[in-house]
């Protein structure tokens, strides 16, 4: 049997506190520490806890090429070895470890560096209910966060004496500055009223849309898109996949977004409840959010940018900034059409792409953004510090 390590794997000390009452009897704190030494595999996508031998044994064993067990058994012990192998932390040639094998070689094919892999794989939910924690522990609003958790960093760094500073002239503002004024974080969607299919289609041609074609030496199968947003290497990675509660003219359900040919591709047909149950899973039970009469999930494909920045420092930042980049093109683009529109990184992975049928390893979930017509009174507190989109008592400015 041949055998390799892991190709992404990252080794966290970690230290639990536990009560010890011999520690407090002999006047000790009543504290002991446990160290345990877990191995971040985002293939397996758990965590592995692992002991010093293991972890010497997995050091010594290369990941860009196969040893003969055989071998190694001398050194490490056999037992040792074939628990590496169950645990999915070393690969086998094997046929009972083709599925580890696969996962394995996906995240190769990939070219992830191993730290941003493990910080992507491992920070991603399932069955997480944010929205509800919050408004149950009083972290909902900045008064109970600063009542919590005490006054937070100044919003702005200073870094000389006030008399220092050399004063700028403001401009004189225009249509671009008012819009950029009325720019906010909607959390307030109206439940009764459907979005209107022209200002659905405006939306995805704006913001996911492919504006112009670029074949490289004239094959189209090596074309280059351009968008409303910038991207790194102008490759593009951020595909939308759209949960319709209520859009006119269409049905609810799932969708992907095709940008090249500006057109949908129904993945499944959900009812009402359906739809609603799935948006308030999808977004941490954050209720606010959830109304929204479209849910765009931003799904990177790692591939495509990784195809270029091959296990590059920096690569795995650069699909994040793209999801934001669209982000803050759909932000704009909804408060020109008088639409509100959120963002939230606080989703659950797992069950979004699950409804989608995403295999992670390949394209995963970053971000849901939203947009649909707002509610005409201020229910859940939205940050309008200007009045631009908020009369004073709540309801909508222009309705």
């Amino acid at each position: 049997m041949q055998v390799r390590r892991c190709a992404n794997l990252i080794i966290e000390p970690r230290e639990d506190l536990a009560f010890d009452l011999d520690s407090l009897a002999a006047g000790g704190d009543g504290l002991r520490t446990r160290l345990s030494l877990l191995a971040l595999a985002p293939h397996l996508q758990q965590e592995i806890e692992v002991s010093p031998g293991e972890l010497a044994a997995l050091a010594a064993i290369p990941c860009t090429a196969w040893s003969t067990l055989a071998l190694l058994e001398p050194e490490h012990g056999a037992s040792l070895l074939r628990g590496l192998i169950d645990k999915g932390l070393l690969i086998s040639d094997a046929a009972s470890g083709v599925a580890v094998r696969e996962r394995d070689d996906q995240l190769r094919a990939a070219n992830w560096r191993s730290l941003s892999a493990a910080q992507h794989y491992f920070s991603r939910w399932h069955g997480v209910r944010s929205g509800e924690d919050s408004q149950r522990t009083g972290y909902l609003t900045l008064r109970e966060l600063i009542g919590k958790l005490g006054d937070p960093p100044p919003p702005t760094q200073q870094r000389s004496a006030p008399e220092a500073q050399i004063a700028l002239p403001r401009p004189e503002p225009g249509e671009f500055d008012a819009l950029l004024r009325r720019r906010a974080t909607c959390r307030n969607f109206d439940s009764a009223a459907p979005l209107s299919h022209v200002h659905f289609a405006h939306m995805l041609q704006r913001v996911f849309g492919a504006h112009g074609t670029l074949a490289v030496d004239g094959d189209e199968a090596h074309a280059v898109i351009k968008r409303g947003s910038p991207s790194g290497g102008g490759l593009h990675p951020t595909e939308a996949y759209l949960l319709v509660q209520r859009v006119e003219g269409l049905a609810s359900g799932l969708y992907h977004y095709r940008p090249l040919e500006h057109a949908l591709e129904p993945l499944q047909a959900l009812d009402a409840a359906a739809a609603a149950d799935l948006a308030l899973r999808s977004v941490a039970a954050q209720a606010w959010f959830a109304n929204a009469p479209v849910l765009v999930v931003l799904v990177s494909r790692f591939a495509r940018s990784f195809w270029k920045y091959r296990n590059h420092a920096k690569a795995y930042r650069v699909v994040t900034l793209d999801v934001g980049h669209l982000s803050q093109t759909l932000y704009l683009s909804a408060t020109d059409l008088g639409l509100g529109a959120f963002i939230t990184a606080a989703i659950n992975e797992g069950e979004i792409e699950h409804a989608f049928a995403l295999d992670p390893l390949v394209e995963s979930a970053m971000a849901v953004c939203g947009f649909g017509v707002r509610g005409q009174v201020c229910e859940t507190p939205e940050f309008d510090p200007g009045h631009v989109v908020w009369h004073a008592d709540g309801t909508l400015i222009g309705s």
